[in-house]
This record gives C-alpha cells, structure tokens and sequence, in this order.
C-alpha cells in the first residue's frame, strides 16, 4: 500500500469512528462518513465496500482502545487489590480520553452481543484466569466469598457508568465540564477503596 493509499485509509477510519461513535450503526450513514473523510463516496466503496466492513474495522479499534490495557491487566501476575486500582486507574483514564466510546460500546453491545463476545476473546480475555485468582484469595482468606462474576460486573459499572450517564450528571448536579473531570479524577480512588472496603476480609 503506498503512502496515499495508506494516509486515504487512515483519514477515512479516523472519520468513520467519529460517525460510528456519535450515531452508531443504525444511524450512521457511508455518505456522511465520506464527506467527514473529504473524499467521494464511490471512493469509500474502494477501501471499504460495505458499512458493515468499515464499522467492524471501528468496533475493533474501540474495543481495542477500551479492554486492552484493562485485560491486560487482569491478565498478569499480581495481588487482587493492586490490579483493581490499576483497572480503576487506567477506565478513569482511557475514557476521560474518549468520552464518548462506552457508550458506543455498550449500545452496539445491546444490538449485537455476538460481535462483542468474539472480539474480546481477539485481545487475550481468558475469564478463567481472574475467576481462579479471585478463588485462590477467597479460600486463603484474604477477601470474602464473592463470584468473579459479581466483582467484575461491580468495577466496570463503577467505572462505565458514569461516562455513559454524563449528561444526566451534569444535568441534575450543575456541574459543567472542568466539575466532571473532577468527578471522575476523584474516583480513582473512590472506586478501588469501596470496593476493596467490601470484599476485603476482617482479620
């Protein structure tokens, strides 16, 4: 691919995700993609030759964005606690970046929850690594009884749904943008303090 080829590419994934983000596969259209892109849209048939090609090759690249460094940190080898404050630290940063990503997300989850599954296992999930990690802690009693299932559905949600809810927020407490990053910055370590708080087992 040449260079021209290549920057064409790149400049129409760019505008493909800022259409796909902001109205998702339904609403997203490949005319609106190629004006955003600056190029025709018989253009864009030549790279992509159907919206559903181009919003795979988006929805990978989000998924990327959100799940890699967190999986990759449930991946490793370390204590239970430090790797909730890194996931805490590290959803707190990657969609303060990308605000409007998980949302995205979690709306095409709903519509399509077979892509999301296959795509997650295509950035290295292995859920049986955590649930094992979590097992061993519970039976060396170091955190209370609780199904993997639970403590990962706890600290996505407190992650995620502040940045989906953004604007009912804002809307109901007053705050405006600079109030909002704050918000979010505090939980950093709002969030692995409350949950360590409730699983942690009393000596």
């Amino acid at each position: 691919m040449s260079e021209i080829e290549s920057n064409t590419e790149n400049g129409i994934l760019k505008a493909a995700r800022i259409v796909f983000t902001n109205k998702g596969f339904d609403g997203a259209r490949m005319q609106e993609i190629a004006d955003e892109a600056g190029i025709n849209k018989a253009l864009l048939h030549y790279y992509f030759r159907s919206k559903d090609k181009l919003f795979e090759a988006i929805f990978k690249d989000v998924l990327n964005t959100m799940f890699t460094k967190v999986i990759s940190v449930l991946m490793a080898e370390m204590p239970l606690f430090e790797k909730i404050e890194k996931i805490s630290s590290n959803y707190i940063d990657i969609l303060t970046q990308n605000p409007d990503i998980a949302g995205f997300v979690f709306h095409e989850i709903s519509r399509n929850p077979e892509r999301l599954v296959g795509n997650m296992k295509s950035v290295g999930a292995n859920f049986e690594i955590i649930k094992n990690q979590i097992g061993e802690e519970v039976k060396a009693g170091i955190i209370i009884p609780i199904k993997a299932e639970q403590l990962i559905a706890n600290l996505m949600s407190l992650c995620v749904f502040p940045f989906i809810a953004k604007p009912v927020f804002m809307g109901i407490t007053g705050m405006n943008q600079d109030d909002f990053l704050q918000f979010v910055e505090d939980r950093r370590q709002i969030i692995p303090h409350t949950i360590i708080t409730a699983i942690k087992k009393d000596k």
